[in-house]
C-alpha cells in the first residue's frame, strides 16, 4: 500500500464510520458501529498495520492522519452514546410518570357561536316558507341606504352622530340596516320577490346592555300582486311559531318607518310565561321586530308599478332574538369571547 492509497482508504473509513455512528438508534447499534470503525479489523486499523510498507518519508504524515481519524471516530462514538443514554433516561422517566396504556384525552368538540346558530335558525325558518337568501355590500351609498328608502334629506339618521361615514372617496357610508338590499333586489329582478336578507350593520352607538356599534340583522321582503297586511301577519306568525314554539301568539300595532306605509311593530307572546307576565316580558308580550307594507315610493324608485304590485317587509336584530331565546341579559356577552359562556349556548354545526 502506497501513501496515496493509504490516504484514500483513511478518508473512506472516516466518512463511513461517522455515518454509521450518527445513524445508530440504540446503544447496541452504536456498539456495532464502534467495533466496525475502531476494531482490530477496521479499515483504519488495517492502514495502521501497513505503515511498515509505506515509504519512510511518508510514514509520519500517514501516521498522523491515522491518529486523527481514530480521534474523530472515538469523539463521535462518545457524543452519540451520551445522546442515546439521555433519550433512554427520558423514556424511562416518561413511562414511570404516565400510564401510556390509558386512552388519550379527546378535546371537547367545537360548536357554532350562539349568534351564528340563531342567524341560521331565523333564515332557515323563512326559507321553509319559500324565501331565498339575498345579500349586499356593507359599504353603501346614501342613495341605497337613505334616499331610495324614502328617508328625507333632513332625517336625523343621516347625521354623523348616528351614521358612520368612512374617510374614503365617494358618497359612501357603512350601512345602518340591511334594507338597502331590498332596493338592490327590486332593481335586479321583476316581481314576484320573496327574499330573506341577513347581514351586519353599523351605527354610531355607545356599547351598553342592549346596543353595539356593530350588530346583525335579518330582513324579509315580499313583493307580489295582491299582498296585504293579512299576508304579512300570517308570515310573521308562522315564523314566530317556528322560532319560539307552536303556541306563540303575535300582535301587531301601528308604528312608523320611512320605507313602509302603514308601518307596524310586532310583539310575540312571552315564551317563558305563556303571556301571563314575568320578569322578562313584564306584561306578557315581547317586542320583536318592525314591519309594514312597502311604501309606494320604493316601488317608484326601483321601477316597479305600485298600482299593480304590493308588498311587505320586516326586520329584526339577531342579537335581540338570541338574548330572548337564551335569557341573556347583556348583548356584550356574545362578543366578549368568554368560552365558559359561549360553550353553554353552542350548538354543533
Amino acid at each position: 500500500m502506497n501513501d496515496v492509497q493509504a490516504m484514500e482508504r483513511l478518508g473512506e473509513a472516516r466518512g463511513q464510520g461517522l455515518a454509521a455512528i450518527e445513524t445508530a438508534s440504540s446503544l447496541e447499534e452504536l456498539r456495532a458501529a464502534e467495533v466496525a470503525a475502531l476494531g482490530r479489523r477496521s479499515p483504519v486499523a488495517e492502514v495502521q498495520r501497513s505503515l511498515g510498507t509505506i515509504d519512510l518519508a511518508d510514514r509520519p504524515r500517514i501516521g498522523r492522519e491515522v491518529n486523527r481519524v481514530f480521534e474523530d471516530l472515538r469523539a463521535a462514538v462518545a457524543a452519540r452514546r451520551v445522546a442515546l443514554e439521555a433519550e433512554a433516561e427520558a423514556d424511562v422517566a416518561l413511562t414511570d410518570r404516565i400510564d401510556v396504556t390509558l386512552p388519550g384525552r379527546r378535546p371537547p368538540p367545537g360548536g357554532l357561536h350562539p349568534l351564528t346558530s340563531t342567524m341560521r335558525a331565523v333564515v332557515d325558518a323563512f326559507i321553509s316558507l319559500g324565501y331565498r337568501v339575498s345579500e349586499g355590500p356593507e359599504l353603501e351609498t346614501e342613495w341605497y341606504n337613505f334616499d331610495a328608502l324614502n328617508f328625507p334629506p333632513d332625517h336625523p339618521a343621516r347625521l354623523t352622530q348616528d351614521t358612520l361615514y368612512p374617510d374614503v372617496p365617494g358618497d359612501l357610508l357603512l350601512r345602518t340596516h340591511t334594507s338597502p338590499v331590498q332596493i338592490r333586489t327590486m332593481e335586479a329582478q321583476e316581481p314576484p320577490i320573496y327574499v330573506v336578507i341577513p347581514g351586519r350593520c353599523f351605527r354610531r352607538d355607545t356599547p351598553d346592555a342592549t346596543h353595539l356599534p356593530v350588530f346583525q340583522q335579518v330582513e324579509i321582503l315580499a313583493v307580489d300582486e295582491g299582498l296585504s297586511l293579512a299576508d304579512m301577519k300570517g308570515t310573521l306568525e308562522a315564523w314566530a311559531r317556528a322560532m319560539f314554539g307552536p303556541d306563540q301568539r303575535v300582535r301587531i300595532y301601528p308604528d312608523y318607518f320611512p320605507f313602509v306605509e302603514p308601518g307596524a311593530g310586532l310583539d310575540v307572546s312571552c315564551f317563558l310565561c305563556g303571556g301571563r307576565g314575568c320578569r322578562v316580558c313584564g306584561n306578557g308580550w315581547i317586542e320583536l321586530l318592525g314591519a309594514g307594507m312597502v311604501h309606494p315610493a320604493l316601488f317608484e324608485n326601483t321601477g316597479i308599478d305600485p298600482e299593480r304590485y304590493s308588498g311587505f317587509a320586516a326586520g329584526l336584530g339577531i342579537e335581540r332574538v338570541a338574548m330572548l331565546l337564551h335569557g341573556v341579559p347583556d348583548i356584550r356577552m356574545f362578543y366578549e369571547g368568554d368560552v365558559r359562556f359561549l360553550s353553554q349556548l353552542a350548538r354543533s354545526a
